[in-house]
């Protein structure tokens, strides 16, 4: 189940997904009305002027064309930007936004209502009491077009901005975070060493884990008298040297089948299963901002303040009551994801003291909100502190931030 949850979930971020539903409910809305119309009695036949719903629809055809042309070119400039001037990993968050595919669909639909009923018409499909159906169908499709529109320019005011990209990242961070600090093995049995005689099972292809279905793992070792060492978990990049997994048992080709077609592999890294990707592309925001050519260490440091929000939800209590006890995973250390987050911040803004200032501020924060990690912070923490002292050239900078760094971990 949580396999075809996954593969739902992505289906209908599609943007040519919500397209089409949009589109096949417009041309149904054009042809019902002429289903309709017959089972209306006369009495409620408006009285309509000559080629007045022709004419509307014409205006509707034509007006949709340009304005679904404007929205494309729109939206691949909020992309293209985000790309520039953020990271390309929040691309993929920008083009599942449900409210830009929302107004494309409506565009189009729109559209292709308006052409299935202009060719209706001039086919004499509609009767009188058709047309009149038809006609407060279109005064609906003109409200519908009328909210949209609205709501559309009203979210490219920020759509695709560097505060929009900020946000979009650290929602997509925190929903992984959670989902790994609720179940860090993916319901599975924690890790144990893997026995030498276990079988390693590689995948066809290669490419990154972007979900594991734990729940097939589980009932293929029932089946098959399996224990399931699961050797690449989301995020990692599955090859001819890295395995998807070790089985201890027997298991033939069609088990082995089976067992690849629970692991999603594909080109790029996605962030339903995968925390540390949310991390990466905030620190990369924060590290191209930091760059020479940017110098934007107010960005850097809105990033270190949706880092400390990521990190705060891992100290979520893990539940692994109902862990499948024949799948066994590992789970992300959070030395990685700490590193993955403020490494690069504290590399790339070495030379800046408000960037490091507010470094130290926010690992210690984190460290006390994470109790359980607060040697990893405070480790990073040192090396933030020892690699901005090799970079800062004015005393009064290395002294302010000793000062700080003090502070911020005595109030801890």
């Amino acid at each position: 189940m949580r396999g075809w949850r996954v593969f739902l979930g992505r289906l209908v971020r599609r943007i040519w997904f919500r397209a089409a539903m949009f589109s096949l409910a417009a041309i149904a809305l054009a042809l019902l009305a002429g289903v309709l119309g017959p089972f209306l009695p006369d009495a409620l036949a408006v009285e309509l002027g000559q080629n007045s719903v022709d004419s509307i629809l014409q205006i509707i055809a034509s007006s949709m064309l340009a304005v679904t042309t404007f929205s494309l070119t729109a939206m691949v400039s909020a992309y293209s930007a985000a790309t520039t001037t953020a990271t390309p990993r929040a691309t993929q968050l920008l083009v599942a936004d449900p409210t830009s595919q929302n107004a494309l669909s409506t565009f189009i639909g729109s559209f292709l209502f308006s052409i299935v009923g202009i060719v209706a018409l001039s086919t004499g499909y509609y009767t009188e009491q058709g047309r009149t159906v038809l006609f407060f169908g279109t005064l609906a499709v003109i409200a519908i077009i009328a909210i949209t529109l609205l709501r559309w320019i009203a979210h490219l005011a920020q759509f695709g901005r560097m505060a929009d990209v900020i946000d979009r990242v650290e929602q997509a961070a925190t929903r992984a975070a959670r989902a790994f600090a609720a179940r860090p093995h993916l319901g599975a049995s924690p890790g144990v060493p893997v026995p030498t005689r276990a079988r390693a099972v590689f995948a066809d292809d290669i490419g990154y884990v972007t979900a594991v279905d734990v729940d097939r793992l589980q009932r293929l070792a029932e089946s098959e008298d399996l224990i399931v060492h699961v050797a690449a978990i989301p995020g990692t990049m599955a090859d001819h040297v890295r395995p998807l997994a070790h089985i201890e048992g027997d298991l033939d080709d069609d088990g082995c089948r089976t067992l690849r077609r629970a692991f999603s592999v594909d080109p790029h890294r996605t962030y339903e299963q995968d925390p540390r990707l949310g991390v990466i592309a905030l620190a990369e925001i924060a590290s191209r901002a930091l760059s020479p050519s940017t110098n934007d260490p107010g960005t850097a440091i809105e990033v270190l303040g949706a880092l400390e929000r990521v990190f705060a939800v891992l100290a979520a209590a893990p539940d692994d009551d109902d862990a499948c006890d024949r799948v066994h995973a590992p789970a992300p250390g959070i030395r990685d994801l700490i590193e993955d987050g403020f490494r690069p911040i504290a590399r790339d803004g070495a030379g800046m003291i408000e960037v490091h200032v507010r470094l130290q501020k926010t690992l210690a924060a984190c460290a006390a909100s994470c109790p359980a990690h607060a040697d990893e912070f405070a480790r990073a923490a040192r090396a933030a502190r020892e690699r901005a002292d090799r970079t800062l050239t004015e005393r009064s900078d290395r002294a302010l931030l000793r000062t700080t760094a003090r502070e911020a971990w005595m109030r801890r």
